[in-house]
């Protein structure tokens, strides 16, 4: 094999070292103090590196990339599973080797790393997503205390952390118990239906344990949403940066989709993401809505010709079909990591399959007859995701059909197999078109 960077380094990154490793030189190790990291990149320099590969080591690997950069090095951030194909290298020291040989012989594929918005933009969007999943785990809690005093309101109302269920649980620790006036707070058009069912869901038998552990569940669960809110400004202030050399987009093409759960207090978001991509809008997509057009936004950036095809795109995402064959031996090969982006393509594929007016609902309920949901779901994302890629990069103009015409091309493409087959065993097809 023929080398084809002859000043390439290897790095293998630690919580408390990082072993660079050179070609023809001894490894030197450095200590992770940003003292130590400004040393190192001082230490390729002297040495005439113009690359670097190093691993995506938990977050270890993101303050070392920015001061490599900043010195104006050419970094490969690499997936550590690429470098561990060979037996018998697992020393700090044998890796970093290792990283530097692959590295110069470029058998080694870089990483998607995004820009400093986009990354400023994914901290604030995941945790955001982190203080969701803590706040339903409270959720939970309340739902549990109250059933600890056989209250059985999340039996009746279908969500306890809701405008009513709120209400409710507010005036309980305020010290009411009569069903009758509790009951009161609940929205007109629960009353409507639900009316006695509450009044009876609500005679419960307090105690002071229950009361105590209704009281700390609730209180934890209004911290993390002032938590999210917070979330909210900072995400709507790099909104703010990313579309200010845009001009306004005042008036959107049409209403935005509706957001059904966790949306973000951010005013006239589509308008953002409307400028962001140059009035490309990705809710013309069946299934994706402003928020998770704007979660995707924070994972794989504004620019998706980094990813050459549609094909590049949806198997970065995990989506596409995996190979695990070796003769005749067809073995189910199941990926250790799939990238956020493509569990969001996923989760809007989940709700097209409940979908009975949309193409892509349809032809995910004939994939689900077949081989079940999951693949479904995997199916319907990888086609969402190569729509999202040639909206962006090919200036796709998405039209939604209908079922009514998808059923109708299956229709014809059976028609056309039909005849190709009467053709080849010489079979003359006639109609009959008495009704």
């Amino acid at each position: 094999m023929k080398k084809i960077r002859t000043h390439a380094a290897g790095i293998d990154i630690g919580a408390r070292k990082i072993f660079v490793g050179l070609e023809g030189k001894d490894v030197k190790s450095f200590d992770t103090f940003t003292e130590d990291l400004e040393n190192a990149a001082s230490y390729l320099l002297e040495n005439n590196v113009d690359t670097v590969a190093m691993e995506t080591t938990g977050v270890y690997w993101i303050i070392l990339y920015d001061i490599l950069q900043t010195q104006g090095l050419d970094v490969w951030l690499v997936d550590g599973r690429s470098t561990k194909q060979v037996p018998g290298r697992k020393t700090d020291v044998k890796d970093c080797q290792w990283i530097q040989q692959l590295h110069s012989y470029g058998l080694l594929n870089r990483c998607f790393v995004a820009e400093d918005l986009i990354q400023e933009l994914r901290s604030y969007q995941r945790l955001r997503e982190d203080h969701i999943r803590s706040a339903a785990m409270h959720v939970n809690h309340m739902q549990k205390a109250l059933t600890m005093m056989n209250i059985r309101l999340k039996e009746v109302l279908s969500q306890v952390h809701g405008s009513s269920g709120l209400k409710i649980i507010r005036a309980i620790l305020a010290g009411e118990r009569n069903p009758d006036i509790l009951v009161e707070m609940c929205h007109s058009s629960v009353l409507k239906t639900k009316r006695e069912l509450i009044v009876k869901s609500l005679k419960g038998h307090y105690n002071e344990a229950g009361l105590f552990a209704l009281e700390q569940a609730v209180t934890c669960y209004d911290f993390y949403q002032e938590q999210i809110v917070r979330c909210d400004r900072k995400l709507e202030g790099v909104l703010q940066k990313m579309s200010s050399n845009e001009p306004p987009q005042n008036n959107p093409k049409s209403p935005r989709k509706p957001i059904r759960h966790h949306k973000p207090e951010i005013k006239n978001m589509g308008n953002y993401l409307l400028r962001i991509f140059h009035n490309k809008d990705a809710t013309v997509l069946p299934g994706i809505t402003d928020y998770n057009w704007l979660q995707l936004l924070s994972e794989v950036g504004t620019d998706l010709q980094k990813w050459k095809t549609e094909k590049h795109f949806t198997s970065w995402l995990g989506l596409a079909p995996k190979q695990h064959h070796s003769g005749k031996m067809r073995k189910n090969y199941k990926s250790k990591g799939q990238p956020k982006a493509g569990l969001i393509f996923k989760q809007a594929a989940h709700s097209l399959l409940n979908s009975k007016n949309i193409t892509l609902g349809a032809f995910g309920h004939k994939i689900r007859a077949r081989k079940g949901p999951s693949l479904a779901i995997k199916a319907v994302a990888r086609k969402l995701a190569e729509l999202y890629w040639k909206l962006f990069v090919k200036g796709l103009t998405y039209v939604e059909e209908g079922i009514k015409a998808y059923q109708e091309k299956l229709l014809l493409n059976k028609q056309k197999s039909l005849f190709k087959m009467a053709k080849e065993m010489g079979v003359v097809i006639s109609y009959n078109t008495a009704t």
